[in-house]
């Protein structure tokens, strides 16, 4: 009997050891699922871009005034890409439309969709957003950030099989020319990197230019971007990741630069440039805390969603191309499941831009 019972004893002692002893495990890599962009999930976020990009007011000119001549509403001034609050976020929400209605053909709002996107990208008002680049003095608007997201746009319209998308396409095309020429002059001229965490980041504009310049087979486009990635990049050296975020940033210095490198680089230069850019991305025990958003109403404090959601789509491109970084994914994916949630709400600081940045992360998740 006192055997019986000091087995018993044994066996449950055991047993609560194990059961501890999973407790304090790390977590299984699989244990957060992949976000997905669901049909819901679309009509969910297409609702932002389609409530602002006829919006006029508020409005955030970014203007030089050369003399009255300049003077305009938004509307005189930007025909094509007046809403969302600034240039740069209403392109970016014309992105997001043309990407959700080619991945889901059906969403409620299809049709406004398309009328919306008609109404905009007219050859008209695109010609008109060309004068204004023209103009004396304008020829650094929206450099590099806006640039960036225009060469996107046509991307994506490049890529979507339908027969708007072609007209759409051939009205932009007047502006995507004159975007693609003055990056291939400025770069030269550009004698080093802006390493911020906000619109002029260098890392960041190139990486979309590069996508850009794959799609479109832009062989011109191509070598410029491949030669100010070597002539910035190619000697870089532990990126103090530790000094991240600042406290307006809504993009990594650190994250931006190795995904853009490793789209320029194969997998095997990527991996030992990388192994001393950013060591410790190896360790799969590495982690990264989202940034904190004390004050969606701030414009510069939410910065910090978009923060998350690019830290996102750069932490699954390095896994995408280096499988043996898989860890990253879950860190990317915890930054997602931050901020998503808080996007879709009355704060137009954030509404008019933030679900472009949701969007893009999305797509990235695989």
């Amino acid at each position: 009997m006192f055997k019986t019972i000091v087995s018993s004893f044994i066996c449950i002692v055991i047993l609560l050891g194990c059961r501890d002893q999973q407790n304090t495990e790390p977590k299984d890599a699989t244990a957060l699922a992949l976000p997905e962009l669901t049909f819901n999930e679309a009509n969910r976020l297409v609702r932002l871009p389609l409530e602002c990009l006829q919006t006029e007011y508020p409005n955030k000119l970014n203007q030089s005034l050369q003399d009255s001549t300049h003077l305009g509403s938004p509307k005189q001034l930007h025909p094509a890409f007046y809403g969302c609050y600034d240039w740069h976020s209403s392109v970016h929400g014309h992105w997001s439309l043309v990407s959700l209605i080619k991945q889901f053909p059906s969403l409620n709002q299809a049709s406004t969709i398309r009328n919306k996107l008609v109404e905009n990208i007219s050859r008209e008002n695109i010609l008109a957003e060309v004068d204004y680049f023209n103009m004396i003095g304008n020829n650094s608007f929206e450099r590099t950030y806006g640039w960036a997201w225009i060469l996107k746009l046509t991307e994506e319209l490049h890529t979507w099989q339908d027969p708007l998308a072609r007209d759409l396409e051939v009205n932009l095309q007047p502006l995507t020319n004159y975007i693609v020429a003055a990056y291939i002059e400025f770069l030269p001229k550009l004698n080093y990197p802006i390493r911020v965490g906000e619109h002029t980041n260098t890392a960041f504009g190139l990486s979309m230019a590069w996508d850009y310049a794959v799609v479109l087979e832009d062989e011109a486009l191509k070598n410029a971007i491949t030669t100010s990635v070597a002539r910035f990049y190619e000697n870089d050296a532990d990126c103090p990741m530790n000094w991240e975020p600042s406290g307006f940033d809504f993009l990594s210095p650190c994250l931006e630069e190795a995904n853009l490198v490793r789209k320029i680089y194969s997998p095997e230069k990527f991996k030992k440039w990388l192994d001393k850019f950013l060591p410790q991305l190896a360790d799969p025990q590495f982690q990264l805390e989202p940034g904190i958003v004390s004050d969606r109403t701030d414009g510069k404090l939410v910065h910090l969603d978009g923060l998350n959601f690019s830290r996102a789509w750069c932490l699954y491109g390095i896994a995408e191309t280096l499988p043996q970084y898989a860890h990253l994914k879950q860190i990317a994916t915890a930054h997602i499941n931050y901020s998503l949630p808080s996007i879709v709400d009355d704060n137009y600081s954030g509404t008019h831009w933030l679900g472009s940045f949701a969007l893009y992360a999305l797509n990235t998740a695989q």
